[in-house]
């Protein structure tokens, strides 16, 4: 997009993490706001925040896995600022466990917002920039959609998905030459709040040693990876550059090279070490 002053960016998510952080890179270009999330609290607290800078804001508390409410979102969108040119897809939540043990919730708890979201975001809005010859869409998948890491199936299932999901869209709306750009990010990882995904439920996790070991070496990681402000910069350059491919994080070109040399030359897919995600902060 050539123009962001006093255009129009909807983003799902948007009450912390990577939401929050384009929310507030993209209001310093002049955007106006339309920010979902499902949690009610940090969304108005995020509101409130942008406004005090300046920022024009509209909020709405959805589950983005609900076709209907995701139609409201839209409705509520173009009822508010009249056009939407900038649509950021990117609530998600992350979900664990060995393969075979997840259960049918476990899969649709991370399946709802992680693919469905994105799918319902294309849905309802890519119509309105497809209409006005102008716009981008901007996907958050993960470089677990590149490549496939042990104990998060679920998760690896839904960014793939939203990989393929975001380069059919891509390849469709050049075809059309419909104006509209649209950009996948895919993180390694990123300094935010995705691995709490008990505040999303309404049963209070069992705690044992090993879990409570395993939460304290996380914190440690996520206290280590790349800053969610840093990861903003990245996408608003994309969406100014119309980059399709968002790859943020050192030597993810490296591990993606390595899967495909390994595809062609037949052999098995890597054994991961989830360091090399980290990245750093800039």
């Amino acid at each position: 997009m050539d123009e962001l002053d006093g255009r129009v960016a909807a983003i799902t998510g948007g009450a912390s993490g990577i939401g929050l952080a384009m929310a507030q890179r993209f209001a310093r270009e002049g955007m106006k706001l339309s920010l979902a999330d499902i949690e009610s609290g940090p969304l108005d607290a995020a509101a409130e925040s942008l406004r005090r800078d300046g920022a024009d804001v509209l909020t709405s508390v959805i589950d983005v896995s609900d076709a209907e409410q995701m139609d409201a979102f839209a409705a509520q969108t173009l009822e508010r600022f009249g056009a939407v040119h900038l649509v950021c897809n990117n609530a998600g939540v992350m979900g664990s466990g060995v393969t075979w043990e997840l259960t049918t919730q476990d899969w649709e708890f991370v399946l709802g917002p992680n693919l469905w979201g994105v799918i319902h975001g294309v849905r309802v809005f890519t119509k309105h920039l497809v209409a006005q010859n102008e716009g981008h869409i901007v996907n958050t998948a993960s470089m677990a959609g590149m490549i496939s890491v042990p104990s998060i199936a679920a998760y690896n299932v839904s960014k793939h998905a939203v990989v393929t999901l975001s380069e059919t869209l891509h390849v469709e709306l050049a075809a059309a030459a419909a104006g509209v750009g649209v950009s996948v990010l895919c993180p390694g990882f990123v300094n935010t709040k995705i691995l709490d995904a008990a505040r999303f439920k309404d049963e209070t996790p069992v705690e044992t040693d090993e879990s409570r070991a395993q939460k304290a070496l996380m914190e440690q990681v996520m206290a280590a990876s790349m800053s969610p402000e840093a990861i903003a910069d990245r996408v608003h350059d994309a969406v100014r550059g119309r980059s399709f491919y968002i790859l943020s994080h050192p030597g993810s070109e490296k591990i993606i090279e390595d899967r495909m040399r390994r595809i062609i030359e037949g052999g098995d897919p890597m054994v991961l070490d989830g360091s090399i995600f980290m990245g750093v902060s800039d």
